[in-house]
Protein backbone atom coordinates (compact mmCIF):
# COMPACT_ATOMS: atom_id res chain seq x y z
CA UNK A 1 0.00 0.00 0.00
CA UNK A 2 1.07 3.79 -0.13
CA UNK A 3 1.97 3.82 3.58
CA UNK A 4 4.39 0.98 4.14
CA UNK A 5 3.03 0.94 8.19
CA UNK A 6 -0.18 -0.29 6.65
CA UNK A 7 -1.16 -3.38 8.31
CA UNK A 8 -4.53 -4.16 8.86
CA UNK A 9 -8.19 -3.43 7.22
CA UNK A 10 -10.95 -3.40 9.53
CA UNK A 11 -13.50 -6.09 9.66
CA UNK A 12 -15.43 -8.34 11.28
CA UNK A 13 -14.10 -11.92 10.61
CA UNK A 14 -11.21 -11.27 8.59
CA UNK A 15 -7.28 -10.66 8.92
CA UNK A 16 -6.25 -9.34 6.16
CA UNK A 17 -10.14 -8.45 3.80
CA UNK A 18 -8.19 -7.14 0.77
CA UNK A 19 -5.92 -10.29 -0.18
CA UNK A 20 -8.80 -13.05 1.27
CA UNK A 21 -11.25 -11.26 -0.36
CA UNK A 22 -8.92 -11.59 -3.70
CA UNK A 23 -8.69 -15.18 -3.03
CA UNK A 24 -12.12 -15.66 -2.33
CA UNK A 25 -12.45 -14.31 -5.84
CA UNK A 26 -10.25 -16.10 -7.30
CA UNK A 27 -11.85 -19.54 -6.23
CA UNK A 28 -15.39 -18.64 -7.21
CA UNK A 29 -16.91 -20.56 -10.66
CA UNK A 30 -15.49 -19.42 -13.37
CA UNK A 31 -19.23 -18.96 -14.68
CA UNK A 32 -19.95 -16.35 -11.95
CA UNK A 33 -20.98 -12.70 -13.44
CA UNK A 34 -18.41 -9.70 -13.16
CA UNK A 35 -21.37 -7.70 -10.99
CA UNK A 36 -20.89 -10.99 -8.36
CA UNK A 37 -17.26 -10.73 -8.80
CA UNK A 38 -16.99 -7.09 -7.94
CA UNK A 39 -19.44 -7.46 -5.46
CA UNK A 40 -17.93 -10.33 -3.55
CA UNK A 41 -14.85 -8.37 -3.28
CA UNK A 42 -16.03 -6.08 -0.59
CA UNK A 43 -16.91 -8.95 1.58
CA UNK A 44 -16.05 -8.29 5.01
CA UNK A 45 -14.66 -4.67 4.37
CA UNK A 46 -15.36 -1.99 6.57
CA UNK A 47 -17.06 1.40 5.09
CA UNK A 48 -16.79 5.25 5.65
CA UNK A 49 -19.42 6.90 7.87
CA UNK A 50 -20.11 10.46 5.91
CA UNK A 51 -17.92 12.12 8.71
CA UNK A 52 -14.84 10.09 8.16
CA UNK A 53 -15.14 10.42 4.33
CA UNK A 54 -14.95 14.21 5.49
CA UNK A 55 -12.45 13.36 8.37
CA UNK A 56 -9.87 10.64 7.68
CA UNK A 57 -6.57 10.46 5.53
CA UNK A 58 -7.30 8.79 2.54
CA UNK A 59 -4.09 6.28 0.78
CA UNK A 60 -4.18 4.36 -2.10
CA UNK A 61 -4.03 -0.01 -2.05
CA UNK A 62 -0.86 -2.10 -2.89
CA UNK A 63 -0.94 -2.66 -6.76
CA UNK A 64 -1.63 -6.55 -8.36
CA UNK A 65 0.83 -8.47 -9.73
CA UNK A 66 -1.47 -8.76 -13.36
CA UNK A 67 -1.04 -5.14 -13.39
CA UNK A 68 2.48 -5.60 -13.53
CA UNK A 69 2.86 -8.16 -16.00
CA UNK A 70 0.71 -5.65 -18.50
CA UNK A 71 2.65 -2.93 -17.83
CA UNK A 72 5.95 -4.95 -19.27
CA UNK A 73 3.83 -5.61 -22.18
CA UNK A 74 3.36 -1.93 -22.60
CA UNK A 75 6.75 -0.59 -21.85
CA UNK A 76 7.78 -3.40 -24.91
CA UNK A 77 5.73 -1.71 -27.31
CA UNK A 78 6.64 1.92 -25.90
CA UNK A 79 10.58 0.50 -26.39
CA UNK A 80 9.46 -0.14 -29.95
CA UNK A 81 7.36 2.69 -30.44
CA UNK A 82 9.88 5.74 -29.08
CA UNK A 83 13.13 3.55 -30.21
CA UNK A 84 11.80 3.87 -33.81
CA UNK A 85 10.28 7.39 -33.93
CA UNK A 86 13.17 9.09 -31.76
CA UNK A 87 14.94 8.79 -34.64
CA UNK A 88 12.05 9.71 -37.76
CA UNK A 89 13.35 13.71 -37.45
CA UNK A 90 16.63 13.06 -38.58
CA UNK A 91 15.67 10.02 -41.14
CA UNK A 92 13.02 12.46 -42.83
CA UNK A 93 14.89 15.90 -42.33
CA UNK A 94 18.52 15.30 -43.22
CA UNK A 95 20.53 14.07 -46.26
CA UNK A 96 22.21 10.91 -46.58
CA UNK A 97 25.48 11.23 -45.51
CA UNK A 98 28.35 11.65 -48.39
CA UNK A 99 29.87 7.71 -48.81
CA UNK A 100 26.98 6.26 -46.19
CA UNK A 101 25.35 3.41 -47.38
CA UNK A 102 23.36 3.37 -44.08
CA UNK A 103 22.47 6.65 -43.06
CA UNK A 104 24.95 6.89 -40.45
CA UNK A 105 26.46 9.91 -39.64
CA UNK A 106 29.46 8.85 -37.46
CA UNK A 107 31.15 10.87 -34.23
CA UNK A 108 31.40 13.83 -35.93
CA UNK A 109 28.55 14.07 -38.68
CA UNK A 110 25.08 14.26 -38.97
CA UNK A 111 22.95 10.96 -39.72
CA UNK A 112 20.41 10.95 -42.17
CA UNK A 113 18.37 9.63 -45.68
CA UNK A 114 15.92 11.59 -46.97
CA UNK A 115 16.99 15.12 -46.66
CA UNK A 116 13.46 16.23 -47.09
CA UNK A 117 13.72 19.34 -44.90
CA UNK A 118 12.43 20.49 -41.17
CA UNK A 119 9.00 20.88 -42.73
CA UNK A 120 8.76 17.63 -44.56
CA UNK A 121 9.73 16.09 -40.85
CA UNK A 122 7.29 17.87 -38.81
CA UNK A 123 4.41 17.34 -41.33
CA UNK A 124 5.19 13.45 -41.75
CA UNK A 125 5.79 13.05 -37.81
CA UNK A 126 2.75 15.09 -36.49
CA UNK A 127 0.25 12.81 -39.31
CA UNK A 128 2.39 9.51 -37.71
CA UNK A 129 1.07 10.78 -34.50
CA UNK A 130 -2.28 11.81 -35.37
CA UNK A 131 -3.01 8.24 -37.55
CA UNK A 132 -1.95 6.57 -33.84
CA UNK A 133 -4.70 8.21 -32.29
CA UNK A 134 -7.27 8.20 -34.57
CA UNK A 135 -6.94 4.86 -34.68
CA UNK A 136 -7.57 4.09 -31.15
CA UNK A 137 -11.44 5.04 -32.05
CA UNK A 138 -11.68 1.81 -34.21
CA UNK A 139 -10.02 -0.46 -31.89
CA UNK A 140 -11.82 0.84 -28.99
CA UNK A 141 -15.35 0.22 -30.50
CA UNK A 142 -14.22 -3.24 -31.66
CA UNK A 143 -13.27 -4.36 -27.89
CA UNK A 144 -16.19 -3.24 -26.52
CA UNK A 145 -18.74 -4.21 -28.98
CA UNK A 146 -16.86 -7.88 -30.52
CA UNK A 147 -13.54 -9.31 -29.59
CA UNK A 148 -13.01 -7.83 -26.06
CA UNK A 149 -9.81 -6.32 -24.93
CA UNK A 150 -7.88 -8.87 -24.56
CA UNK A 151 -8.01 -10.53 -28.65
CA UNK A 152 -7.84 -7.23 -30.02
CA UNK A 153 -4.36 -6.08 -28.09
CA UNK A 154 -3.38 -9.11 -29.71
CA UNK A 155 -4.55 -8.74 -33.34
CA UNK A 156 -3.45 -4.90 -32.50
CA UNK A 157 0.50 -6.52 -31.77
CA UNK A 158 0.17 -8.43 -35.46
CA UNK A 159 -0.34 -5.20 -37.19
CA UNK A 160 2.07 -2.93 -35.57
CA UNK A 161 4.52 -5.64 -36.06
CA UNK A 162 4.16 -6.02 -39.69
CA UNK A 163 4.41 -2.21 -39.69
CA UNK A 164 8.29 -2.50 -37.97
CA UNK A 165 9.03 -5.12 -40.44
CA UNK A 166 8.12 -2.80 -43.89
CA UNK A 167 9.96 -0.07 -41.90
CA UNK A 168 13.42 -2.02 -41.57
CA UNK A 169 12.65 -2.42 -45.20
CA UNK A 170 12.95 1.26 -46.27
CA UNK A 171 16.14 1.53 -44.45
CA UNK A 172 17.97 -1.16 -45.79
CA UNK A 173 21.33 -0.45 -47.75
CA UNK A 174 20.00 -0.11 -51.68
CA UNK A 175 16.86 1.59 -50.34
CA UNK A 176 17.96 4.13 -48.06
CA UNK A 177 17.77 7.46 -49.62
CA UNK A 178 16.13 6.58 -52.71
CA UNK A 179 12.57 7.76 -54.47
CA UNK A 180 10.99 3.70 -52.78
CA UNK A 181 12.56 4.66 -49.57
CA UNK A 182 10.02 7.53 -48.85
CA UNK A 183 7.15 5.65 -49.97
CA UNK A 184 8.15 2.59 -48.24
CA UNK A 185 8.44 4.57 -44.93
CA UNK A 186 5.29 6.46 -45.44
CA UNK A 187 3.33 2.90 -45.56
CA UNK A 188 4.87 1.30 -42.41
CA UNK A 189 3.89 4.75 -40.11
CA UNK A 190 0.39 3.82 -41.33
CA UNK A 191 0.26 0.28 -40.71
CA UNK A 192 2.57 0.80 -37.43
CA UNK A 193 0.31 3.65 -36.65
CA UNK A 194 -2.51 1.58 -37.26
CA UNK A 195 -2.00 -1.63 -34.72
CA UNK A 196 -0.16 0.96 -31.88
CA UNK A 197 -3.94 2.98 -31.93
CA UNK A 198 -5.69 -0.43 -31.85
CA UNK A 199 -3.32 -1.53 -28.71
CA UNK A 200 -3.22 1.30 -26.80
CA UNK A 201 -7.24 2.23 -26.57
CA UNK A 202 -7.52 -1.05 -24.82
CA UNK A 203 -3.83 -1.61 -22.55
CA UNK A 204 -5.09 1.53 -20.49
CA UNK A 205 -8.42 0.24 -19.65
CA UNK A 206 -7.03 -3.54 -19.01
CA UNK A 207 -3.93 -2.58 -16.48
CA UNK A 208 -6.25 -0.64 -14.09
CA UNK A 209 -9.48 -2.91 -14.22
CA UNK A 210 -6.80 -5.45 -12.35
CA UNK A 211 -7.63 -3.98 -8.89
CA UNK A 212 -11.02 -5.14 -8.46
CA UNK A 213 -12.29 -3.38 -5.38
CA UNK A 214 -14.56 -0.61 -5.82
CA UNK A 215 -15.23 1.24 -3.29
CA UNK A 216 -13.69 2.91 -0.30
CA UNK A 217 -13.10 1.68 2.94
CA UNK A 218 -11.55 1.84 6.46
CA UNK A 219 -7.75 -0.12 7.73
CA UNK A 220 -5.53 0.70 10.21
CA UNK A 221 -2.04 1.37 9.88
CA UNK A 222 0.64 0.18 12.40
CA UNK A 223 0.72 3.33 14.54
CA UNK A 224 -3.26 2.98 15.07
CA UNK A 225 -4.06 5.60 12.15
CA UNK A 226 -7.57 4.48 11.25
CA UNK A 227 -7.44 5.97 7.40
CA UNK A 228 -9.40 5.18 4.06
CA UNK A 229 -8.28 2.53 1.26
CA UNK A 230 -9.14 5.19 -1.85
CA UNK A 231 -9.93 3.17 -4.84
CA UNK A 232 -9.88 6.35 -6.75
CA UNK A 233 -6.35 6.77 -5.27
CA UNK A 234 -5.50 3.80 -6.32
CA UNK A 235 -5.98 3.83 -9.73
CA UNK A 236 -3.79 7.00 -9.82
CA UNK A 237 -1.00 4.85 -8.20
CA UNK A 238 -1.48 2.21 -10.98
CA UNK A 239 -1.46 4.84 -13.69
CA UNK A 240 1.71 6.54 -12.32
CA UNK A 241 3.66 3.16 -12.15
CA UNK A 242 2.39 2.11 -15.52
CA UNK A 243 3.34 5.60 -17.25
CA UNK A 244 6.72 5.00 -15.33
CA UNK A 245 7.01 1.56 -17.32
CA UNK A 246 6.35 3.53 -20.68
CA UNK A 247 8.88 5.85 -20.01
CA UNK A 248 11.72 3.04 -19.03
CA UNK A 249 11.02 1.83 -22.35
CA UNK A 250 10.97 4.98 -23.91
CA UNK A 251 14.11 6.35 -22.38
CA UNK A 252 16.60 2.99 -23.26
CA UNK A 253 15.06 2.53 -26.69
CA UNK A 254 15.55 6.49 -27.56
CA UNK A 255 18.91 6.51 -25.93
CA UNK A 256 19.52 3.01 -27.84
CA UNK A 257 18.58 4.27 -31.09
CA UNK A 258 20.00 7.50 -31.36
CA UNK A 259 23.58 5.75 -31.19
CA UNK A 260 23.04 2.93 -33.20
CA UNK A 261 21.41 5.69 -35.74
CA UNK A 262 24.73 7.52 -35.62
CA UNK A 263 27.33 4.73 -35.15
CA UNK A 264 25.93 2.23 -37.16
CA UNK A 265 22.53 2.78 -39.40
CA UNK A 266 18.94 3.33 -39.35
CA UNK A 267 18.20 -0.15 -40.46
CA UNK A 268 19.63 -1.27 -37.06
CA UNK A 269 17.57 1.91 -35.21
CA UNK A 270 14.57 0.08 -36.93
CA UNK A 271 15.37 -3.39 -35.85
CA UNK A 272 15.96 -3.42 -32.34
CA UNK A 273 12.87 -2.16 -31.73
CA UNK A 274 11.15 -4.61 -33.50
CA UNK A 275 13.37 -7.04 -31.53
CA UNK A 276 12.52 -6.20 -28.35
CA UNK A 277 8.56 -5.63 -29.61
CA UNK A 278 8.51 -9.46 -29.77
CA UNK A 279 8.62 -9.60 -25.86
CA UNK A 280 4.81 -8.17 -26.32
CA UNK A 281 3.04 -11.43 -27.24
CA UNK A 282 5.02 -13.70 -25.03
CA UNK A 283 3.78 -11.72 -21.70
CA UNK A 284 0.56 -11.72 -23.47
CA UNK A 285 0.04 -15.20 -23.67
CA UNK A 286 2.08 -16.20 -20.36
CA UNK A 287 -0.72 -14.35 -18.56
CA UNK A 288 -3.44 -15.32 -20.53
CA UNK A 289 -5.02 -17.01 -17.45
CA UNK A 290 -4.64 -14.34 -15.20
CA UNK A 291 -5.93 -11.27 -16.31
CA UNK A 292 -8.94 -9.89 -15.11
CA UNK A 293 -11.21 -8.93 -18.30
CA UNK A 294 -14.51 -7.34 -19.26
CA UNK A 295 -16.56 -9.33 -22.32
CA UNK A 296 -17.84 -7.30 -25.14
CA UNK A 297 -21.31 -6.36 -24.42
CA UNK A 298 -22.43 -5.47 -28.12
CA UNK A 299 -22.71 -1.96 -29.27
CA UNK A 300 -22.95 0.67 -26.39
CA UNK A 301 -22.38 3.69 -28.11
CA UNK A 302 -25.76 3.85 -30.44
CA UNK A 303 -27.83 3.74 -26.91
CA UNK A 304 -25.18 5.84 -24.88
CA UNK A 305 -25.67 8.58 -27.71
CA UNK A 306 -29.46 7.93 -27.97
CA UNK A 307 -30.23 9.35 -24.18
CA UNK A 308 -28.13 12.42 -24.60
CA UNK A 309 -30.47 13.33 -27.87
CA UNK A 310 -33.43 12.03 -25.55
CA UNK A 311 -32.46 14.42 -22.84
CA UNK A 312 -32.19 17.28 -25.20
CA UNK A 313 -36.46 17.09 -26.00
CA UNK A 314 -37.36 20.23 -25.37
CA UNK A 315 -34.04 22.17 -24.50
CA UNK A 316 -33.68 23.88 -27.92
CA UNK A 317 -34.78 27.56 -27.93
CA UNK A 318 -33.93 30.41 -30.75
CA UNK A 319 -32.14 32.00 -28.00
CA UNK A 320 -28.88 30.81 -27.58
CA UNK A 321 -28.16 32.06 -23.85
CA UNK A 322 -31.29 29.94 -23.21
CA UNK A 323 -30.33 27.00 -24.87
CA UNK A 324 -26.77 26.57 -23.24
CA UNK A 325 -28.10 27.13 -20.07
CA UNK A 326 -30.98 24.22 -20.92
CA UNK A 327 -28.06 21.94 -22.02
CA UNK A 328 -26.15 22.37 -19.37
CA UNK A 329 -28.75 22.46 -16.48
CA UNK A 330 -27.96 20.25 -13.56
CA UNK A 331 -31.44 18.35 -14.37
CA UNK A 332 -30.58 17.46 -17.89
CA UNK A 333 -29.95 14.02 -17.32
CA UNK A 334 -33.06 13.14 -15.41
CA UNK A 335 -35.68 12.89 -18.05
CA UNK A 336 -33.69 10.20 -19.51
CA UNK A 337 -33.73 7.95 -16.76
CA UNK A 338 -36.20 4.99 -16.92
CA UNK A 339 -37.99 5.47 -13.46
CA UNK A 340 -38.69 9.46 -14.77
CA UNK A 341 -41.03 8.31 -17.65
CA UNK A 342 -44.51 8.65 -17.94
CA UNK A 343 -46.47 5.39 -18.82
CA UNK A 344 -44.79 2.97 -21.07
CA UNK A 345 -41.23 3.54 -21.38
CA UNK A 346 -39.44 2.91 -24.73
CA UNK A 347 -38.32 -0.18 -25.71
CA UNK A 348 -34.73 0.98 -26.06
CA UNK A 349 -34.42 1.66 -22.65
CA UNK A 350 -32.78 -1.94 -21.52
CA UNK A 351 -30.78 -0.38 -18.97
CA UNK A 352 -31.71 1.51 -14.88
CA UNK A 353 -31.33 4.83 -13.73
CA UNK A 354 -27.77 3.93 -12.51
CA UNK A 355 -26.14 3.85 -15.70
CA UNK A 356 -27.81 6.88 -17.21
CA UNK A 357 -25.75 8.82 -14.18
CA UNK A 358 -22.42 6.25 -15.35
CA UNK A 359 -23.46 7.13 -18.66
CA UNK A 360 -23.08 11.89 -17.78
CA UNK A 361 -20.37 11.15 -15.68
CA UNK A 362 -18.66 9.68 -19.02
CA UNK A 363 -19.88 12.34 -20.97
CA UNK A 364 -18.21 14.85 -18.52
CA UNK A 365 -14.99 13.29 -19.05
CA UNK A 366 -15.35 13.71 -22.60
CA UNK A 367 -16.06 16.94 -21.93
CA UNK A 368 -12.69 17.73 -19.89
CA UNK A 369 -10.79 16.02 -22.33
CA UNK A 370 -12.12 18.66 -24.91
CA UNK A 371 -8.75 21.06 -23.75
CA UNK A 372 -6.67 18.75 -23.90
CA UNK A 373 -5.55 19.25 -27.72
CA UNK A 374 -4.47 22.84 -26.20
CA UNK A 375 -1.62 20.88 -23.99
CA UNK A 376 -0.52 18.71 -26.61
CA UNK A 377 0.60 21.29 -28.62
CA UNK A 378 3.46 21.93 -26.19
CA UNK A 379 4.20 17.88 -25.69
CA UNK A 380 4.68 17.51 -28.77
CA UNK A 381 7.05 20.37 -29.65
CA UNK A 382 9.15 17.15 -28.23
CA UNK A 383 9.51 14.95 -31.20
CA UNK A 384 10.23 17.48 -33.97
CA UNK A 385 11.46 21.17 -33.21
CA UNK A 386 13.08 20.85 -30.11
CA UNK A 387 15.39 17.60 -31.72
CA UNK A 388 15.50 20.71 -34.71
CA UNK A 389 17.05 22.80 -32.10
CA UNK A 390 19.52 20.82 -30.80
CA UNK A 391 20.75 20.37 -34.52
CA UNK A 392 21.46 24.18 -34.32
CA UNK A 393 23.44 24.24 -30.72
CA UNK A 394 26.92 23.17 -29.47
CA UNK A 395 27.01 19.08 -28.76
CA UNK A 396 30.03 18.17 -28.59
CA UNK A 397 29.13 15.36 -30.18
CA UNK A 398 26.47 14.48 -28.43
CA UNK A 399 23.42 13.54 -31.06
CA UNK A 400 21.10 15.66 -31.45
CA UNK A 401 18.18 13.57 -30.64
CA UNK A 402 19.52 12.04 -27.33
CA UNK A 403 18.76 15.16 -25.28
CA UNK A 404 14.92 14.08 -25.85
CA UNK A 405 15.60 11.22 -23.51
CA UNK A 406 15.66 13.98 -20.42
CA UNK A 407 11.83 14.02 -20.72
CA UNK A 408 11.37 9.78 -19.69
CA UNK A 409 14.68 9.87 -17.73
CA UNK A 410 12.64 12.99 -15.33
CA UNK A 411 9.85 11.10 -15.23
CA UNK A 412 11.20 8.00 -14.25
CA UNK A 413 12.70 9.94 -11.27
CA UNK A 414 10.11 12.21 -10.51
CA UNK A 415 6.87 9.87 -10.68
CA UNK A 416 8.29 7.51 -7.60
CA UNK A 417 8.76 10.96 -5.75
CA UNK A 418 5.17 12.32 -6.32
CA UNK A 419 3.85 8.94 -5.31
CA UNK A 420 5.58 8.31 -2.21
CA UNK A 421 6.42 12.00 -1.25
CA UNK A 422 4.65 15.03 -2.42
CA UNK A 423 1.11 13.62 -2.73
CA UNK A 424 1.20 11.85 0.57
CA UNK A 425 2.16 15.33 1.73
CA UNK A 426 -0.07 16.96 0.06
CA UNK A 427 -2.90 14.63 1.61
CA UNK A 428 -1.28 14.85 5.35
CA UNK A 429 -1.41 18.66 4.98
CA UNK A 430 -5.50 18.19 4.23
CA UNK A 431 -4.72 20.08 0.03
CA UNK A 432 -6.79 17.55 -1.98
CA UNK A 433 -5.06 17.78 -5.33
CA UNK A 434 -8.05 16.47 -7.14
CA UNK A 435 -7.42 15.06 -10.49
CA UNK A 436 -8.92 18.36 -12.51
CA UNK A 437 -6.46 20.25 -10.35
CA UNK A 438 -4.00 18.53 -11.51
CA UNK A 439 -4.74 18.51 -15.35
CA UNK A 440 -4.95 22.50 -14.67
CA UNK A 441 -1.47 22.35 -13.49
CA UNK A 442 -0.32 20.26 -16.26
CA UNK A 443 -1.35 22.91 -18.61
CA UNK A 444 0.85 25.93 -16.37
CA UNK A 445 4.12 23.90 -16.58
CA UNK A 446 3.57 22.58 -20.29
CA UNK A 447 3.37 26.50 -20.87
CA UNK A 448 6.27 27.02 -18.80
CA UNK A 449 8.45 24.70 -20.62
CA UNK A 450 7.33 26.26 -24.02
CA UNK A 451 8.32 29.77 -22.57
CA UNK A 452 11.99 28.35 -21.95
CA UNK A 453 12.25 27.14 -25.70
CA UNK A 454 11.03 30.48 -27.39
CA UNK A 455 13.67 32.05 -24.90
CA UNK A 456 16.37 29.21 -26.11
CA UNK A 457 15.79 29.78 -29.87
CA UNK A 458 15.47 33.75 -29.36
CA UNK A 459 19.44 33.12 -28.37
CA UNK A 460 19.85 30.47 -31.15
CA UNK A 461 19.45 33.36 -33.14
CA UNK A 462 21.51 36.12 -31.46
CA UNK A 463 24.48 34.36 -31.04
CA UNK A 464 24.88 31.87 -34.63
CA UNK A 465 26.84 32.98 -37.60
CA UNK A 466 23.52 32.90 -40.10
CA UNK A 467 21.53 34.76 -37.50
CA UNK A 468 17.68 33.94 -37.89
CA UNK A 469 18.34 31.47 -40.34
CA UNK A 470 19.80 29.10 -37.89
CA UNK A 471 18.58 25.52 -39.10
CA UNK A 472 20.40 26.21 -42.82
CA UNK A 473 23.78 27.67 -41.57
CA UNK A 474 26.90 25.65 -43.82
CA UNK A 475 30.17 26.76 -44.54
CA UNK A 476 32.05 26.69 -47.87
CA UNK A 477 31.96 23.11 -47.51
CA UNK A 478 28.75 22.26 -46.49
CA UNK A 479 29.21 21.77 -43.15
CA UNK A 480 26.94 22.69 -40.61
CA UNK A 481 27.82 26.12 -38.25
CA UNK A 482 25.84 26.20 -34.83
CA UNK A 483 25.56 28.57 -32.13
CA UNK A 484 28.15 28.61 -29.17
CA UNK A 485 25.56 27.70 -26.95
CA UNK A 486 25.51 24.26 -25.30
CA UNK A 487 22.82 21.98 -25.58
CA UNK A 488 22.01 21.22 -22.29
CA UNK A 489 20.47 24.52 -22.15
CA UNK A 490 17.69 23.00 -23.74
CA UNK A 491 16.95 20.66 -20.00
CA UNK A 492 14.44 23.10 -18.78
CA UNK A 493 11.73 22.39 -21.28
CA UNK A 494 12.11 18.53 -20.82
CA UNK A 495 11.56 19.02 -17.15
CA UNK A 496 9.10 21.00 -16.86
CA UNK A 497 7.36 19.11 -19.81
CA UNK A 498 7.98 15.62 -18.10
CA UNK A 499 6.17 17.42 -14.72
CA UNK A 500 3.01 18.30 -17.11
CA UNK A 501 3.04 14.83 -18.28
CA UNK A 502 2.76 13.74 -14.56
CA UNK A 503 0.02 16.20 -13.47
CA UNK A 504 -1.96 16.23 -17.09
CA UNK A 505 -1.43 12.65 -19.05
CA UNK A 506 -1.20 10.40 -16.36
CA UNK A 507 -4.32 12.02 -14.82
CA UNK A 508 -6.49 12.31 -18.18
CA UNK A 509 -5.41 8.44 -18.33
CA UNK A 510 -6.81 7.86 -14.71
CA UNK A 511 -9.89 10.30 -15.27
CA UNK A 512 -10.70 8.12 -18.33
CA UNK A 513 -11.02 4.77 -17.05
CA UNK A 514 -12.14 6.13 -13.65
CA UNK A 515 -15.18 8.00 -15.40
CA UNK A 516 -16.35 5.61 -18.68
CA UNK A 517 -19.32 3.26 -17.92
CA UNK A 518 -17.88 -0.10 -17.26
CA UNK A 519 -18.80 -1.53 -21.09
CA UNK A 520 -17.29 1.71 -22.43
CA UNK A 521 -14.24 2.00 -20.85
CA UNK A 522 -12.09 1.42 -23.70
CA UNK A 523 -13.70 4.07 -26.13
CA UNK A 524 -13.62 6.80 -23.58
CA UNK A 525 -9.79 6.24 -23.28
CA UNK A 526 -9.82 6.27 -26.78
CA UNK A 527 -11.71 9.74 -26.65
CA UNK A 528 -8.87 10.46 -24.53
CA UNK A 529 -5.92 9.32 -26.86
CA UNK A 530 -8.23 11.13 -29.77
CA UNK A 531 -7.32 14.18 -28.36
CA UNK A 532 -3.73 13.62 -29.08
CA UNK A 533 -4.81 13.34 -32.94
CA UNK A 534 -6.55 16.68 -32.57
CA UNK A 535 -3.68 18.37 -31.73
CA UNK A 536 -1.79 17.01 -34.36
CA UNK A 537 -4.06 17.98 -36.93
CA UNK A 538 -4.08 21.37 -35.57
CA UNK A 539 -0.12 21.42 -35.04
CA UNK A 540 -0.26 20.71 -39.09
CA UNK A 541 -1.49 24.08 -39.05
CA UNK A 542 1.42 25.58 -37.17
CA UNK A 543 4.12 23.75 -40.07
CA UNK A 544 4.90 27.27 -41.42
CA UNK A 545 5.70 28.06 -38.28
CA UNK A 546 8.36 25.19 -38.20
CA UNK A 547 11.02 26.51 -39.80
CA UNK A 548 13.35 30.10 -39.76
CA UNK A 549 13.14 32.63 -38.78
CA UNK A 550 9.41 31.77 -37.50
CA UNK A 551 10.70 29.67 -34.61
CA UNK A 552 9.95 31.94 -31.90
CA UNK A 553 6.93 32.63 -32.77
CA UNK A 554 5.86 29.19 -32.56
CA UNK A 555 7.33 28.23 -28.97
CA UNK A 556 5.54 31.51 -27.95
CA UNK A 557 2.27 30.94 -29.18
CA UNK A 558 1.99 27.16 -28.10
CA UNK A 559 3.21 28.73 -24.82
CA UNK A 560 0.02 31.47 -24.70
CA UNK A 561 -2.60 28.74 -25.90
CA UNK A 562 -1.53 26.07 -23.02
CA UNK A 563 -1.35 29.05 -20.05
CA UNK A 564 -4.39 30.56 -21.43
CA UNK A 565 -6.43 27.28 -22.14
CA UNK A 566 -5.23 26.15 -18.83
CA UNK A 567 -7.17 29.30 -17.11
CA UNK A 568 -10.44 28.59 -19.12
CA UNK A 569 -10.17 24.85 -18.49
CA UNK A 570 -10.02 25.26 -14.56
CA UNK A 571 -12.45 27.99 -14.88
CA UNK A 572 -15.23 25.50 -16.68
CA UNK A 573 -14.08 22.03 -14.86
CA UNK A 574 -14.08 24.08 -10.52
CA UNK A 575 -18.23 22.81 -10.58
CA UNK A 576 -17.18 19.49 -11.71
CA UNK A 577 -14.35 19.41 -9.39
CA UNK A 578 -16.58 19.71 -6.50
CA UNK A 579 -18.44 16.62 -7.75
CA UNK A 580 -14.91 14.06 -7.41
CA UNK A 581 -16.25 11.74 -4.86
CA UNK A 582 -19.71 11.51 -5.92
CA UNK A 583 -18.71 10.96 -9.32
CA UNK A 584 -16.21 8.29 -8.19
CA UNK A 585 -18.90 6.42 -6.05
CA UNK A 586 -21.49 5.98 -8.33
CA UNK A 587 -23.68 2.43 -8.14
CA UNK A 588 -22.88 0.54 -10.62
CA UNK A 589 -25.23 0.19 -13.29
CA UNK A 590 -27.06 -2.08 -15.51
CA UNK A 591 -27.67 -2.38 -19.30
CA UNK A 592 -28.78 -4.84 -21.26
CA UNK A 593 -28.78 -5.46 -25.66
CA UNK A 594 -31.99 -5.02 -27.20
CA UNK A 595 -33.65 -7.78 -28.44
Amino acid sequence: MADSDLVLAEATEHSDPVYDSEKRLSESIADDSLDNEVDSIHEGLQFPTEEELLTLRRVSDSIPWNAYLIAVVELAERFSYYGSSVVFTNYIQQPLPQGSRTGAGGPTGQSGALGAGQQMSTGLTTFYQFWAYVSPLAGAYIADTYWGRYKTICWSLVVAMLGHVIMIISSIPGIIGGRASLGVFILSMIVTSTGTGGFKSNVSPLVAEQYRITKCYIATTRSGERVIIDPAMTTTRIYMYFYLFINIGALVGQIGMVYAEKYVGFWLAFTLPTVVFCISPFVLWYGRGRYRTSPPQGSVLPTALRIWRYAQRGRWSWNPYKTVKNLTSNDFWETAKPSKQVGEKPKWMTFDDQWVDEVRRGFKACAVFVWFPLYWLCYNQLNNNLISQAATMTTNGLPNDVLSNLDPFALIIFIPICDLVIYPALARAGIQFTALKKIAWGFGTAAASMIWAAVVQYYIYKTNPCGHYAGTCVDANKNPLVSSLNVWIQSGSYVLIAFSEIFASITGLEYAFTKAPRNMRSLVMAVFLFMSAASAAIGEAFVSLSLDPLLVWNYAISAILAGVGGILFWISVRKLDKEEDTLNNLAGGHFENEK
